[in-house]
């Protein structure tokens, strides 16, 4: 007997949500960060370190308005709050300037990448809450939707395989961001690095789900075929029955 079983289908999700989250996390982390950094090392005439520290205040507020939004901190939140700190920190010690931020700003999207590949190792890997909040409305019944898939191998083999490629592709964004801060002056730099962070992470989301789409694909063939099979060995059981009971009730 098959035991595969369809995975259930999403809950319903609220479009016009989604694209807010969209436009405010783009809005904080890319536009705000870009026009505060001119303004103030333009019109203001702020030297460029603290300017460059200040900018780098937008991405916390986007964290700030998404878990007051979903009134709940879940990992994802966890994970920025934490990456958010550890920048903080890095930017205030050693060497105070422009350059050396950017530097240590692209080290730590390459300890992100780390992070991931460092995650294959435990329960979950970190690809499995980043798709969780990208994936669902945050609603208890996505969320429920959404950890009820860990069930399926399928599905555990596309998140460990989304979060390697994902830990990979940091790793050499923060290494070739390094290289071009010691080549490119500091106010293009200023422009480039959210713009090639942000590039890969949409590259890595097309990507993502072009993949997922695939495997979800994938498993449902394996899922009709398992399926197909064990109806067509079920069906010369169910025809022998019915031809041995009309022998048997045929006059002699």
């Amino acid at each position: 007997m098959s035991t595969q079983v369809a995975r259930p289908a999403a809950p319903a999700r609220s479009g016009v949500a989604t694209a807010l989250g969209w436009l405010l996390t783009i809005g904080l982390n890319v536009v705000a960060p870009i026009i505060t950094y001119n303004v103030l090392t333009g019109s203001r005439g702020w030297e460029e370190f603290p300017a460059l520290l200040l900018s780098g205040a937008w991405p916390v507020l986007d964290t700030v308005i998404h878990v007051a939004w979903r009134r709940k901190v879940d990992e994802f939140a966890v994970v920025t709050m934490v990456f958010l700190v550890i920048t903080a920190v890095v930017g205030l010690v050693g060497d105070h300037s422009a350059r050396t931020l950017l530097i240590k700003d692209s080290a730590v999207t390459g300890l992100f990448g780390v992070l991931c590949l460092a995650t294959l190792l435990a329960k979950r890997p970190l690809m499995f809450y980043f798709g969780r909040k990208f994936a669902t409305d945050g609603t208890p019944e996505s969320t429920a939707w959404w950890n009820g898939l860990w069930q399926y191998e399928g599905f555990r083999t596309t998140m460990r395989r989304m979060t390697l490629v994902w830990g990979v592709a940091y790793v050499i964004e923060a290494l070739v961001r390094i290289v071009l801060s010691y080549n490119v002056n500091t106010r293009t730099m200023v422009v480039v690095s959210p713009i090639m962070v942000y590039a890969v992470l949409a590259a890595l989301g097309v990507w993502t789900a072009l993949y997922g789409k695939r495997s979800q694909a994938e498993g449902e063939r394996l899922q009709a075929e398992t399926k197909a099979r064990a109806e067509a060995e079920a069906v010369p059981e169910g025809r022998s029955e019915p031809a041995e009971a009309g022998r048997g009730g045929a006059p002699a």
